[in-house]
């Protein structure tokens, strides 16, 4: 598989949103407050905030590092991926059919990659007899997109 030049068909990063960095932020500088009042050492409080602000930003980086590529006759959703000639049918779900499908419904054999600030997903069934996994359901900021995307994938690599 030759990677130089070629270009995705479709890439996402479901990065966590700026609310969740300044709530972040703000647990930390509270945090701060606590500890200035509370320990009389100056420089620890500021030296143990800075550790609690780079942990935040490593944890908050990391979980929004998942990253969604169709490339080459692959998906690839977090650190799973696919040849899409053995996907099925693929839809683009609103919240409701997201909620339903990740919840009330949903199959323990499933793949999900769900992130719980993206209310819509993309449910994408597996066509192959040796995979146990029915289906993968799969948040994104675009699923009509995704869906296109892996719908023109799986049809371009399907022979």
């Amino acid at each position: 598989m030759n990677d130089s030049g070629a270009r995705a068909d479709y890439h996402e990063r479901l990065g966590v949103p700026l609310r969740w960095w300044a709530q972040g932020t703000m647990l930390v500088a509270s945090v701060w407050i606590a500890m200035i009042v509370a320990i009389p050492e100056k420089p620890l409080p500021w030296i143990l905030t800075g550790l609690a602000l780079a942990l935040l930003a490593a944890c908050l980086y990391w979980y929004g590092d998942a990253r969604i590529e169709v490339r080459d006759g692959w998906l690839r959703a977090g650190r799973a991926r696919i040849r899409t000639m053995h996907l099925g049918a693929v839809s683009a779900l609103d919240a409701q059919d997201t909620w339903r499908v990740a919840g009330p419904e949903a199959d323990a054999r499933a793949f999900l990659l769900l992130r719980p600030y993206l209310r819509r997903a993309v449910r994408i069934e597996i066509d192959d007899p040796a995979d146990p996994t029915p289906y993968w359901l799969v948040s994104s900021r675009h699923p009509d997109a995704l869906a296109g995307a892996l719908n023109a994938a799986r049809s371009r690599h399907a022979g």
